[in-house]
């Protein structure tokens, strides 16, 4: 049986109760981690008593569960349609991987150590930086659907996107990142970082990979959507919701001495998803690609893989880092930002279709 892409409907049952409140629930679990960090610091103590080669089993844990269930979803065979609408593809490939990591690493330079250099330490200016470039490094993978069905994407499209996508992020991510660390002067450990990249993109792929073909071969496609995913639906969620509480019960020391920094950090991730968003629908417009391949594309560049993010921040500089830090910062900005591009894409719909002639078609079709 052949596989296609989610459909709508699909989409919409599993961007549950916690999806659509996410950035509320994790504006709370900061407050909580906040709370236990700086009212019970031997919790933190605890917990940095189970790592392995500097990673945290119980982050490691979580982390999978996040992954896991994302990568089900992902159908490689669409690879094979990769030559369909091949403008789109292009558009999303270069802004991904030769636009955004750098862009981003420019725009968190330039706030962290030259507009904000007597409000935060050189030290902390380096974490800051490291984190979001981890965030500009790993463009979306699965939260991008969800984004594409509010808009009203193509959701067979969006699937090739994501796939090629995690595809180039296999070979790509680690020498980008210790590329831009390194300029950035910060000494990234190439086994750690592979290491990272390993646990929680490739194995997780590798079995969502098989999993999925796996069920999908025994069960058929219907049932695997209709009764098997939906039993992950809030497991990512719930997993990454834990994850920020412990995440910040080692930073609540941090947060409650230097609540501004929350701000600091999220000012030029904002600008930063607003401009690679401007670049790659721009880009999409004035190439008069229709629109529900040009507002996905612009999507998949805007918002990130935060899973992976905070994986490898963790692993890379530990959990009390302002890199972890940073890369949390992301999660809390990312939902209400995202809406905001959904909303900005289907107010100017009307406009991108009578420039990719998708109205003139579409009443042509209509007289006939």
């Amino acid at each position: 049986m052949s596989e296609r892409a989610p459909s709508a409907r699909t989409e919409k049952k599993r961007m549950g109760f916690f999806e659509r409140y996410l950035s509320v629930w994790v504006v709370l679990c900061i407050a909580a981690g906040t709370a236990i960090g700086w009212y019970a610091p031997g919790v933190a103590d605890t917990l940095s008593r189970y790592t392995y080669a500097e990673i945290s089993m119980p982050i490691a844990v979580l982390i999978w569960l996040m992954i896991f269930p994302m990568m089900l979803q992902i159908d490689f065979a669409a690879i094979r349609r990769v030559g369909e609408r091949r403008n789109g593809l292009v558009v999303t490939t270069v802004v991904n991987w030769l636009i955004k990591p750098f862009s981003m690493f420019g725009v968190a330079y330039l706030f962290f150590n030259v507009i904000f250099v007597d409000l935060i330490t050189p030290e902390l200016a380096q974490q800051y930086l490291a984190g979001a470039v981890l965030l500009g490094a790993a463009p979306c993978t699965a939260m991008v659907f969800v984004w594409s069905y509010l808009a009203d994407g193509d959701p067979a499209y969006t699937l090739v996107q994501v796939a090629v996508n995690d595809l180039i992020m296999l070979v790509a991510f680690v020498p980008i990142v210790s590329l831009l660390l390194g300029i950035g002067g910060i000494p990234v450990p190439w086994d750690t970082m592979a290491l990272s990249v390993g646990l929680f993109v490739v194995v997780p792929l590798v079995a969502g990979w098989f999993t999925r073909k796996r069920l999908i071969a025994t069960k058929g496609l219907p049932w695997f959507e209709s009764s098997f995913l939906p039993r992950f639906g809030p497991v990512t969620i719930i997993a990454l919701l834990a994850t920020l509480v412990t995440i910040f019960i080692f930073q609540g020391e941090i947060i409650v001495n230097n609540p501004l920094h929350i701000g600091l950090i999220a000012i030029p991730l904002i600008i930063q998803t607003y401009f690679i968003f401007a670049i790659a629908y721009g880009w999409a417009y004035l190439w008069k690609i229709e629109f529900k391949v040009a507002a996905p594309g612009g999507f998949i560049g805007a918002s990130n893989f935060f899973e992976l993010a905070v994986a490898v921040a963790i692993a890379l500089f530990g959990l009390t880092s302002g890199a972890a830090l940073a890369t949390v910062v992301g999660v809390l900005v990312e939902v209400p930002v995202m809406l905001s591009l959904v909303w900005i894409a289907k107010k100017t719909r009307d406009r991108v279709e009578r420039r990719s002639g998708e109205l003139e078609l579409a009443a042509e079709g209509r007289a006939v």
